[in-house]
């Protein structure tokens, strides 16, 4: 799979509404039920919500011919700890490496940055591929999204 890492650009973000949306409902079944999904992302997002939050933050996007295929963002305004705030990745690009390399690319950012360590709250998807990156479980988390209980999982990685 050829795809590049680039920093956010705003001319990519009514592309992301979609794909957070559709990265959120292909975890039904396997993960959480058609509930909770619906509760995570009722609909795609506006344009606007997309542009204003990854523009707030240290973003990437993964890109494949002109499109973006999956992102991740960064929360900088921690004492010395970055929390990644997103991570998706467009279904048929799923298992193919775009979330690890997200991952790392965030992870050598933060390096360069000084931080000691990065956290996530992952959900049951994202869980596994953070681990094979070396974030460890702190706790189970549990948030309530319009009357849904959705599970996921605090993770963090040490950088020094």
């Amino acid at each position: 799979m050829n795809f590049e890492l680039v920093e956010f650009d705003k001319q990519y973000a009514e592309q992301i509404g979609p794909l957070y949306h559709q990265a959120v409902h292909s975890y039904v079944g396997e993960f959480y039920t058609t509930a909770q999904l619906n509760a995570w992302s009722a609909a795609p997002r506006s344009t606007y919500h997309w542009r204003k939050r990854l523009s707030q933050t240290r973003s990437w996007l993964a890109i494949v011919a002109g499109r973006c295929v999956g992102f991740i963002n960064m929360e900088t305004h921690f004492h010395s700890r970055g929390y990644i705030d997103s991570l998706y990745v467009l279904p048929q690009y799923q298992h193919q490496g775009i979330a690890t390399a997200l991952i790392v690319q965030v992870q050598q950012w933060a390096i360069e940055q000084g931080y000691r360590q990065i956290t996530v709250d992952a959900s049951a998807m994202s869980k596994p591929v953070f681990i094979r990156q070396g974030f460890q479980l702190h706790h189970r988390r549990y948030q309530q999204k319009n009357g849904e209980v959705i599970a996921g999982f605090a993770l963090y990685k040490n950088l020094t």
